[in-house]
């Protein structure tokens, strides 16, 4: 009989990063739900089958922001307590205070702090509105909709930041070699995670897989029969992505040095470690890829992200399938890849106009 844990569950089943996650965000969304007028909870309940955990405590925090403003701009709420709120007040909202609610969101104050939103802030939170009246004003719970009356944020598409073919292998020899500049701690240190960090680099940058899915692999996820890794993308679908030679390479060569880590109990699955033998974060990965392209380029902000775009633009030149790119990219919908790759169409619109010759020259 397999042994239980002290939580009741089987401890001979594999807990995933993403499940392990989407635990927590469950208590997390628990604990904020608590904070929402009582009323809110028919809608998480009706949209969870429909949205991941971490959507739903965005909406969350998106909602109780909108139910704050109330309070704080409607002079009859004063006395009013968030909990004390119930679906009648979403009849008492008109357009124009919508309008208002809009313009709130561009800088106001959460406690000590100010906050501020930028064009995809505030058409996350309009949405997330629009979302939420939605589903009362369908179950005929309230009579009115003014979120329909306001037009949602436009984004502004901005031209895709990406590492060119020449600073690509300038980031990958800097990562393989920039030991030879350090001494004391600073050498010993980089040393130590060199392959970690070549391997973690050389996959974005192989695969245009998003950080967050890359940070979630177990060692179970590679497949060097068929190089590939099960990633588990945005929604919980999971997916093979295959990676070529250099990225093969570079896997193999940590392997070896993550044999010799004992990792801290609950990670022994995690493909990359962190120094504290730990699953790296998110964050750890955001700060060593700053850190490296920080010697390669001072005039692009280099993230993960970019590196996801660098992998994009490079397949979409050598291949043109924008189809090919969503898939590959994990895009549901290709008019996303499309948006953020017009600017290559362009170019090959350019490339069009010389390619055919009217006349022979003279």
């Amino acid at each position: 009989m397999a042994k239980q844990s002290p939580s009741g569950t089987n401890s001979d089943k594999r807990v995933t990063y993403h499940e392990h996650t989407d635990m927590e965000n469950t208590l997390k969304l628990r604990e904020v739900l608590k904070t929402l007028p009582p009323f809110c909870r028919d809608y998480f309940r009706a949209i969870d089958s429909t949205t991941t955990t971490k959507t739903r405590i965005s909406y969350a925090y998106d909602i109780r922001i909108f139910f704050q403003f109330l309070l704080d701009e409607n002079p009859a709420l004063h006395n009013t307590s968030m909990d004390q709120l119930t679906v009648e007040i979403l009849d008492s909202v008109k357009a124009l205070d919508i309008e208002e609610y809009q313009e709130y969101l561009k800088v106001y104050r959460s406690g000590d702090k100010l906050e501020t939103n930028g064009e995809r802030g505030l058409k996350r939170k309009i949405s997330a509105l629009r979302s939420f009246y939605a589903y009362y004003y369908k179950r005929e719970m309230i009579h009115t909709n003014p979120t329909v009356l306001v037009d949602v944020p436009k984004i502004h598409q901005k031209s895709i930041i990406r590492l060119d073919t020449d600073e690509v292998a300038l980031l990958l020899d800097h990562i393989e070699h920039c030991g030879d500049q350090l001494t004391g701690q600073k050498r010993v240190f980089y040393e130590k995670t060199r392959e970690r960090d070549l391997a973690l680099v050389t996959l974005l940058l192989g695969t245009g897989i998003r950080v967050s899915e890359c940070v979630g692999l177990d060692i179970e996820d590679v497949d060097f029969k068929n190089n590939g890794i099960k990633v588990t993308r945005k929604g919980g679908n999971e997916m093979v992505v295959y990676f070529g030679e250099e990225v093969e390479r570079a896997l193999k060569r940590y392997l070896e040095v993550r044999k010799g880590i004992t990792p801290l109990a609950g990670h022994e699955h995690a493909l990359f470690y962190s120094a504290q033998r730990k699953r790296i974060g998110v964050q750890a990965v955001e700060n060593l890829v700053k850190k490296y392209a920080r010697e390669i380029t001072t005039t692009k902000k280099i993230t993960p992200h970019k590196l996801r775009s660098t992998y994009g633009t490079a397949l979409y030149q050598e291949t043109g399938d924008i189809y090919l790119v969503a898939d590959v990219l994990g895009h549901r919908d290709v008019n996303t890849t499309k948006k953020h790759y017009a600017a290559l169409d362009d170019q090959r619109r350019r490339m069009a106009a010389s390619a055919v010759k009217l006349r022979e020259e003279p």
